[in-house]
């Protein structure tokens, strides 16, 4: 049984399930505690954009423990040092950002794997249930978890895409559709005829390759039609901006 849930986000995709998520922002972790609650299938605790802490990230992970909610943490950037300690917090999966090359999808990869698949320093803790599981079997748990999401955020990536796809050790790809349309001059023009064609080209790449594909944002059927295994469909924030206009429209 994984710590992380990581075990039941990937039986949902397995069984044809789109898993649903939503994006932590705000340091409370009782967010999470509440995705959980509700039945999210994935949390999206963002460190790139959000002024999250390693401390209140290791709270939103530890609210979900006994849920059937995997948390997923988005590091800064694509750097080891970096990566290494959100791994001792025992996510269910990396997000790594702006990885433009199969060189820095490799580099993602080793940076979250062991020797000699990778360079991860061994200094583990709860992912091992702080000692309870036994090493040999935590570090056969430690080949496929946690799962390392590699970001598509440029047309640098997409020209790279292919090479990028052959990479071992890639658990999903995922979209970044702002970010995107930004690198074609079209920064958030989602409904622009060009920056579509790009997406579900990227979309229709990654899944004949049989790699998970993911993405934050919407609509759900639009993204569904291109092929999406889990998206971020809200955010923390937005869900008490929704509630909010609701409210006072009245």
């Amino acid at each position: 049984m994984s710590i992380s849930n990581y075990n039941k986000f990937i039986a949902s995709i397995k069984a044809g399930k789109i898993c649903k998520g939503l994006v932590i922002t705000l340091n409370d972790f009782t967010v999470s505690e509440l995705a959980g609650e509700l039945g999210y299938d994935f949390t999206w605790i963002d460190m790139e954009h959000a002024p999250l802490t390693i401390e209140s990230a290791l709270q939103h992970i530890i609210a979900l423990k006994g849920t059937d909610c995997a948390p997923l943490v988005r590091v800064p950037w694509n750097r080891a040092e970096i990566i290494k300690p959100i791994l001792d917090l025992a996510p269910a999966g990396i997000i790594i950002p702006m990885v433009n090359t199969a060189e820095e999808a490799r580099a993602a990869v080793q940076a979250c794997r062991y020797p000699l698949m990778g360079i991860r320093g061994c200094g583990v803790r709860r992912a091992n249930r702080y000692g309870q599981t036994p090493f040999a079997d935590y570090l056969k748990i430690s080949e496929s978890e946690p799962m390392v999401i590699i970001q598509i955020e440029t047309m640098e990536a997409v020209k790279n895409l292919d090479e990028i796809l052959k990479v071992p050790g890639i658990g999903s790809i995922c979209i970044g559709p702002v970010d995107l349309s930004g690198s074609m001059g079209k920064l958030n023009q989602l409904e622009d005829p060009e920056v579509n064609r790009v997406i579900d080209e990227v979309c229709k790449r990654v899944c004949e390759a049989g790699i998970i594909l993911g993405t934050a944002g919407g609509p759900f059927e639009l993204w569904k039609q291109r092929g999406v295994n889990w998206i971020g469909l809200a955010s923390d924030c937005s869900g008490i901006i929704s509630q909010a206009k609701s409210i006072l429209a009245n």
